[in-house]
C-alpha cells in the first residue's frame, strides 16, 4: 500500500471529522511531515476530500486539515 492510499484510508475512516497533517504523520508513522502535506494536497478534489482551516479531530489544534464528506 502506498502512503497516499494509507492517508486516504485514515481520512476516510475518520470521516466526516477533519484531521491535520501532523496527526496523519504521527498516526501512520511517516518519517517526514512533508509526506502527509504533499499527499493530502493530491487528495483534494477527489472522492469528496477537502482541505480547510479547522480544529483537528485528533489533537484539537486549529490548523489546515483534510476531511472527506
Amino acid at each position: 500500500m502506498t502512503i497516499l492510499q494509507d492517508i486516504e484510508k485514515l481520512v476516510a475512516r475518520l470521516a466526516p471529522e477533519p484531521v491535520c497533517d501532523d496527526c496523519i504523520t504521527q498516526r501512520l508513522g511517516l518519517s517526514v511531515l512533508h509526506h502527509a502535506d504533499f499527499q493530502t494536497r493530491e487528495l483534494v478534489g477527489t472522492n469528496g476530500f477537502v482541505r480547510s482551516k479547522d480544529a483537528c479531530s485528533l489533537c484539537g489544534e486549529t490548523k489546515l486539515v483534510i476531511r472527506r464528506h
